[in-house]
């Protein structure tokens, strides 16, 4: 649904997500982790707050490690960094140098502010420039120290402002969820949350989650790796251009529940709705509204006067208050590219699902963050988790394969150049997209977003881009293919679907429209997934029957799941989500013929009025109504396929798409074919009378009957795969 009706979908589907590119490579995959320690009953709050930690003085500071651990491990002997840039920091202690075969820096040596700022500048300016994207901030911090701190272009462009990274707020879409998880992660260690309990124990009755027949409970842990089974929809209300049309959190949950369609545990596929049951767990058992709690807790401890969850509207009750007027004036403008330039856009309201990605914040507030991220939540001499709270967010709920990004209790990991591992997380809204990535071997945090549609590549790109530049050997690429694969191509070819998407309805239909690919094999022995913008190419790792890939020009990974020699599905680099195979009638080809069928024999079934002769119009009472009936299926079809192709060329702007979700269009268009769809079962039922006939003076010709029994089957093909893709239920959404 961008500027087409498949760019659109796809946005939707991409929405407060944003993950960077992703390298192979612990030797394997990591252990599911114990639950966190929990204390015998619940601690109040007073006992729980932030407590200031006596800051170490500066003659006492530890003198240089002198072991050095192997190059990409998390916990590693370290030295002394210079003095921290933020005032009251903690000193973070960097990793001993370790010998990495052809890349610029080992482990051990800090980033030099030079070369790294010309590298960012040529690299910021350059996507600014070709990707067309209106202003950007960016943070990068190491050893205690913000090495980096920089704005470039616009926030504003009538009148012009610039972005000032101490000031201007951009919006951080499921960046936003980090807060979420440290909030929740207070109360585990409060004693008022188990991650292994049902989730239900800890929200109001109204917004529990109901079985739909699994009979297996969703745990607070399901969340956090984004494994509690739900179905992804976002149209019509994840995001609101109206603020008026801002709903409290918890009547979104209630009015915007989700279907079951896995059970719990089973597969990660990323979900809003599943953070914001979060969220509403946090609010049910602190009795604080959450963007007060998580200001209380995090926010105003580490000194982040800039970043809120609050939305720039006017007060409303019962809603959260607004933004405050001096933060509202610096937020960054959203803007849209256009043939004719840049065009502003309005705010983008998430306030009805906050926790999920409603936050906004500067590039100083995210340096401070990360440093106390770096620092196993501690800056300026406080404390906003505990110690075993700060293993958990770099240890994985649950294994994946080599290369897949999985989930530290909320935080993504990512597997980057020169084998480091990464934690933190996208986000992006409709025009906004983010990234922030700690890397703790290297003491690095990097914190870039972009204010402007165009701007999710270099958002994505970013991180790896920066630690590959300066700390992973050069490759050289392409990877060669594989003859092997060219023999073995029907393991894995095929038409794949995303876990992440609606199963039934209107939202349904589009995004199984849009919301996969075709994997193929190329003659050189390359694997190739996706389509359109999407597509990419892959080269095995290892044996076919591992099903393991890396990319030809990268170091991204993919994992087919693989059952009696044949894949199933795969494991994308971004760990939200898993493809499956498709059946047949499930592919996009498929649905295309058929409706150029139902298309063709309705034009001729109307033609038909003007150009048969006199001999042709002979028919008896039973054929003269199967004729009005099958001319007004053919009246249906048309006029749903045209109200269809209307609505996909309002579709450049997905903003609109996703405001006014499903729209007057395509409701009628899936009303008619409703219709014609219905019809085909009265032309069933009236085929043997058709070719029983009569005299041959008041009956059809045989030509005619083969033609409308033709058409019925048509028809009927047409409606039942129309049917399995959610495209009949016009009041469905």
């Amino acid at each position: 649904m961008k500027r087409s009706i498949v760019k659109a979908a796809v946005a939707a589907l991409a929405l407060l997500v944003a993950a960077p590119a992703a390298v192979a490579q612990d030797p394997a995959p990591a252990a599911p982790a114990p639950a966190v320690d929990l204390p015998d009953a619940p601690v109040p709050y007073t006992k729980i707050r932030p407590q200031r930690r006596p800051q170490p003085k500066a003659a006492s500071r530890p003198a240089p490690a002198a072991t050095a651990p192997a190059a990409g491990a998390a916990s590693a002997a370290t030295t002394a960094a210079p003095g921290p840039a933020v005032a009251g920091a903690v000193p973070t202690l960097a990793r001993q140098p370790t010998t990495v075969t052809g890349a610029r820096l080992s482990a051990g040596q800090a980033l030099p502010p030079a070369e790294l700022e010309a590298f960012v500048d040529g690299m910021v300016k350059d996507a600014m420039g070709r990707e067309h994207i209106a202003g950007v901030t960016v943070s990068v911090v190491q050893n205690g120290q913000v090495v980096l701190k920089k704005g470039y272009g616009f926030a504003d462009l009538d009148p012009r402002r610039p972005v000032d990274p101490d000031r201007t707020l951009f919006r951080l879409g499921s960046i936003s969820k980090t807060f979420t998880w440290i909030a929740l992660m207070k109360e585990v260690e409060a004693g008022r949350i188990r991650l292994t309990a049902p989730i239900n124990l800890y929200l109001p009755e109204k917004v529990r989650v109901r079985d739909q027949g699994y009979q297996r409970d969703v745990q607070v842990q399901n969340l956090m790796d984004h494994s509690p089974g739900f179905e992804d929809r976002a149209l019509g209300h994840l995001f609101e251009g109206d603020p008026d049309r801002v709903r409290p959190l918890e009547l979104y949950l209630r009015q915007e529940r989700p279907r079951r369609v896995a059970a719990p545990g089973v597969v990660s596929t990323y979900s809003n709705y599943g953070v914001g049951l979060a969220g509403q767990a946090v609010t049910y058992v602190s009795g604080k509204p959450f963007e007060q709690q998580v200001e209380d807790e995090i926010f105003t401890p580490l000194g982040m006067g800039r970043t809120t969850f609050r939305e720039p509207r006017e007060a409303k009750r019962g809603l959260p208050g607004p933004m405050p007027a001096a933060l509202a004036a610096d937020v960054s403008d959203a803007y849209r590219w256009t043939p004719a330039g840049f065009e502003r856009r309005g705010f983008e309201y998430v306030g009805q699902i906050a926790p999920a990605g409603a936050a906004s914040s500067t590039a100083a507030d995210m340096a401070r963050y990360m440093i106390a991220l770096l620092n196993g939540g501690q800056l300026n001499g406080v404390a906003i988790y505990s110690p075993r709270t700060a293993q958990a967010f770099r240890r994985p709920l649950r294994p994946t394969p080599t290369g897949i990004n999985g989930w530290a209790h909320g935080f993504m990991i990512y597997e980057l150049p020169g084998g480091y591992r990464g934690f933190g997380h996208g986000g992006d809204t409709i025009f906004f997209h983010s990234n922030m990535v700690t890397v703790p071997a290297l003491n690095l945090g990097i914190f870039i977003s972009t204010n402007t549609e165009t701007g999710a590549q270099l958002a994505a790109r970013f991180p790896d881009r920066l630690v590959r530049e300066f700390y992973a050997a050069p490759h050289t690429f392409p990877r060669p293919g594989s003859p092997e694969l060219v023999r073995q191509a029907g393991m894995f070819t095929g038409h794949y679907l995303t876990s992440r998407r609606a199963y039934s309805g209107l939202e349904g239909f589009v995004t199984s429209l849009i919301g996969g690919g075709e994997v193929s094999v190329t003659d050189a022995g390359r694997l190739v997934t996706g389509s359109g913008e999407g597509v990419r190419t892959w080269v095995p790792d290892g044996p076919l029957s591992q099903g393991r890939f890396v990319a030809t020009d990268g170091d991204q990974r993919i994992a087919f799941v693989m059952r009696d020699g044949k894949a199933t599905g795969y494991l994308p680099t971004f760990g939200g989500a898993r493809m499956e195979r498709a059946p047949f009638w499930r592919r996009p080809p498929v649905l295309a013929v058929l409706a150029a069928l139902t298309a063709f024999a309705a034009i001729a079934t109307l033609g038909g009025i003007f150009l048969r002769n006199r001999r042709e119009f002979r028919e008896n009472a039973i054929q003269a109504r199967a004729a009005l009936v099958q001319n007004i299926q053919a009246g249906l079809w048309l006029i749903s396929m045209a109200l269809l192709a209307v609505w996909a060329t309002k579709t450049g702007d997905v903003s609109q798409i996703i405001y006014r979700w499903p729209g007057a269009l395509l409701i009628t268009a899936s009303a008619c074919a409703l219709v014609a769809a219905a019809l085909t079962l009265t032309t069933i039922i009236a085929l043997p009378a058709i070719w029983r006939g009569g005299r041959r003076v008041d009956s059809w010709t045989h030509l005619r009957k083969a033609f409308f029994t033709v058409t019925v089957l048509v028809y009927a093909a047409f409606s039942v795969v129309l049917g399995l893709w959610g495209a009949l239920s016009p009041w469905s959404g």
